[in-house]
């Protein structure tokens, strides 16, 4: 709401009428005229105070036959014409009554006001010009030739006329808003909230500066004076549906998404039609996993706008995230009809061609997103995320990309790292900070909770920097195993930067690399001494600010070092322990001896699946007669993606009754109808692999790059099964084949396996943990010893 004040000054509303003397007998004609002249002229007034600007015209119009040099009284009916906005006929007797009086203020300015609303701002600038010559020191002129040269463009000079203004006025409120709008504008916000302060002083009544206030709080992320500044707002207009918007805004932001959607409702009792208000409300729900409901706001918002992009967008991402990718691309189609140039659409587009296996369609578009804004960090990670999943690039191909994104996104913060205060004690208490998003129901939980449950509560001072959109049960665990729980929902990077700082963190940990919701950034303005980054994203972060990338031997063999920006911090394989999930019930018998022929199986998203994997599990169904395939995951709910992969097999020669092709939750029932399971390649599966071997079904694995494509390998030496590990695509083939081909060892691995898995490394909590434990204490050693800067 930046909008503009302009004041016209003028006498004829203000100044009242003096009693007419009586006359000399010599001049009774002469009086007599004149007293007709000054009665026109009253009535004229009466009819102006009226609004009654057209019998006023007439008024001044008939004294001005008596006196037509009179300045005052063309000023007048310059007004009575202004008032009914034709500045045309305004224009004209101002500039008589400046003919008349060419230091005659009130007429020069209003002249000036007049060109303005005529958008003939430079004629007014010299109108104003020439007034100071007569009246240098008119805080009124100022104030108006600022409001010209701000309609010109010119704002460095229109602020300068309106400090002028101010140095002569100095509570003069309209100065300072106009002044405020201006710093807005160009990013000057300490200045800019000081100017609106300042206009609140001299009017409590601002409506227009307690709402720029609230937007520049806003922007600042200072939300709770920006809620106040806008309920501010609300008592002066407390049916402003924008500001009552804003205010549902911020709501959102500070994660009160019940009070936001309240709010949001209250708003549409008013107005109906508010489109923005319903797309708003779409979002809360959207983010309260409300979809269905989601999706009814933003079709309604659409119905009432259809030509605004934002809300077709946000009806692609309700499409997308229920697995209806045609319909999502078709929303995002739509939105660029209409704006071409967001960042947005193209980067949830690449989302949805991602989730649709079309790898370079998704890279075209983050690609093009980064196009239209080169420095947004999220939208590149987004990029990388993408490239580990590709089938063709090579690992340092894949790595180069990464080393752009440090110089890009992070070695910028380098120049502001502050020295430490830490005290260099390698035996003292340490403080280590975890920095996630995924502290609730998450894949995450099976192996942070192994860790943080067992960790050396004595030795280690923990800290859990939580950027949660909403919490739930698992939350509240994860509240137990920590000391100190800060939430970092809307704290900016540099905020969330400095209050690590304060908090005097030894070690800060990574949970989340390039996943959704990362704070990467605020590791790149490296906050504290050590640096780990460890579970949720399996690869490099790319950041030089990162010290160690916590993994294990078979993850990051020797010679690793060359494809990760953090030194590899290597613990015994496996580097990692999973604690399954609740309810995933019994081991079932084995189900080929029921069937009659072996399924094979696996539960990965469909960007991991690319022409090799098919090609090689297409050559196993053709080597093993009568097997099946099936594949089950979220994105396939979708029809078109199972009718794309049953086409991409059959190309290959293998039917689609070979295939089973969904998706079920929980997927217990699933995996209980798989005899082998198949991981991904070259990006291996992740939790999958650890259901799978739970409920006693054994998987073969692709040895690939470093370290995504070597995950498989290092779970199966965790449990010594290093003999399901493949070191090419043939022996891949040939360990299925093998598998397969023995039901009885099959039934008889399937019998033993979860009792195998519950005594390996692989489910070893307080072994694991004092595995970190030891590393984390040996990491900080080396930092006080100086030996790591």
């Amino acid at each position: 709401m930046l909008n503009w004040i302009k004041s016209k000054f003028s006498s004829t509303a203000d100044k009242s009428t003096n009693s007419v003397q009586a006359p000399e007998p010599a001049s009774l004609a002469a009086h007599q005229q004149e007293t007709s002249a000054e009665s026109l002229k009253v009535a004229g007034d009466a009819f102006f105070k009226n609004r009654n600007f057209v019998e006023a015209v007439k008024s001044y119009q008939q004294a001005l036959l008596i006196h037509p040099q009179d300045a005052e009284l063309n000023n007048k009916l310059g007004d009575a014409w202004y008032e009914q906005r034709n500045c045309v006929q305004a224009e004209k007797y101002y500039r008589q009554a400046l003919v008349i009086k060419p230091d005659f203020l009130d007429a020069a300015i209003n002249l000036g006001i007049s060109l303005d609303e005529l958008h003939r701002f430079e004629d007014a600038e010299q109108v104003y010009k020439r007034v100071l010559q007569f009246h240098p020191e008119s805080h009124y002129v100022f104030f108006n030739l600022g409001v010209t040269l701000t309609s010109l463009g010119r704002l460095d000079e229109a602020k300068s006329w309106y400090r002028k203004a101010l140095v002569l006025r100095p509570n003069f409120g309209h100065a300072h808003f106009n002044l405020a709008t201006i710093l807005q504008r160009q990013s000057l916000l300490d200045e800019a909230e000081d100017h609106y302060k300042q206009t609140i002083k001299a009017d409590s009544g601002n409506f227009a500066a307690f709402c720029n206030l609230g937007m520049i709080c806003k922007e600042r992320g200072k939300y709770d004076e920006a809620e106040s500044y806008f309920n501010s707002a609300l008592k002066i207009n407390e049916l402003h549906v924008e500001t009552r918007n804003n205010i549902g805004l911020i709501l959102q932001e500070k994660n009160k998404l019940e009070e936001a959607a309240q709010c949001f409702q209250a708003i549409l009792r008013i107005r109906p039609d508010f489109a923005d208000a319903h797309c708003n409300l779409g979002d809360v729900y959207k983010k309260q996993t409300r979809l269905e409901d989601a999706e009814k706001c933003y079709k309604t918002a659409i119905s009432l706008q259809p030509e605004i992009a934002r809300f077709h967008c946000n009806l692609g991402i309700v499409y997308h995230e229920t697995a209806r990718y045609l319909e999502a691309t078709a929303s995002y189609q739509r939105a660029l009809s209409l704006d071409a140039n967001s960042l947005n659409l193209f980067s949830n587009m690449g989302n949805t061609y991602s989730d649709r296996g079309m790898r370079a369609e998704a890279e075209q578009s983050y690609r093009r997103a980064l196009e239209i804004e080169p420095d947004h960090a999220e939208t590149y990670g987004n990029l990388l995320f993408l490239l580990n999943y590709d089938p063709v690039r090579s690992a340092s191909e894949i790595f180069a990309e990464y080393q752009v994104y440090e110089e890009k996104y992070a070695r910028p913060h380098q120049s502001k790292w502050r020295a430490f205060a830490n005290d260099k004690n390698p035996h003292r208490r340490i403080k280590v900070g975890y920095v996630s998003p995924d502290f609730r129901r998450h894949a995450v939980q099976y192996f942070l909770e192994p860790l943080l449950a067992h960790h050396d509560r004595q030795a280690f001072e923990l800290y859990a920097y939580a950027e949660l959109k909403y919490e739930d049960a698992v939350t509240e665990r994860y509240k137990t195993y920590v000391d100190h729980w800060v939430p970092t929902a809307g704290l900016s990077d540099d905020k969330l930067a400095e209050r690590i700082r304060a908090d005097g963190i030894d070690i800060l940990i990574d949970l989340a690399g390039h996943t959704g919701s990362n704070r990467l950034q605020v590791f790149a303005r490296k906050p504290a001494p050590l640096q780990v980054s460890w579970l949720g994203y399996g690869y490099t972060t790319g950041l030089s600010a990162i010290d160690y990338f916590l993994t294990d031997d078979t993850c990051a063999p020797p010679g690793a070092e060359a494809v990760f920006s953090e030194q590899p911090w290597r613990l015994e394989t496996p580097s990692f322990a999973y604690r399954p999930a609740d309810g995933m019930g019994e081991v079932s018998p084995l189900p080929a001896l029921k069937n009659g022929y072996v399924t094979l199986g696996t539960l990965t998203r469909s960007v991991r699946i690319n022409h090799l994997t098919i090609r090689v599990w297409a050559a196993i169904l053709e080597k093993i007669e009568g097997a099946k395939l099936l594949i089950n995951s979220g994105n396939f709910k979708n029809a078109d993606l199972r009718r794309d992969l049953e086409e991409k097999f059959a190309a290959l020669g293998i039917d689609k009754s070979r295939l089973e092709i969904g998706y079920d939750t929980p997927p217990w029932n699933t995996l209980r109808k798989i005899d082998i399971g198949l991981d991904c390649f070259p990006h291996n599966s992740g939790t999958t692999l650890f259901e799978t071997l739970y409920m006693g079904v054994p998987y073969v694995t692709l040895a690939g790059r470093p370290s995504v494509g070597l995950l498989g390998s290092s779970i199966l030496k965790g449990i010594a099964h290093p003999e399901w590990i493949a070191q090419t695509e043939q022996e891949y083939i040939d360990k299925v084949v093998g598998l397969a081909s023995n039901t009885s060892t099959l039934a008889q691995v399937r019998e033993s396996l979860r009792e195998q898995m519950t005594h390996s490394k692989l489910m070893d909590e307080a072994g694991f943990s004092t595995k970190v434990d030891i590393a984390l204490r040996s990491m900080w050693t080396t930092w006080c010893e100086g030996t790591k800067v």
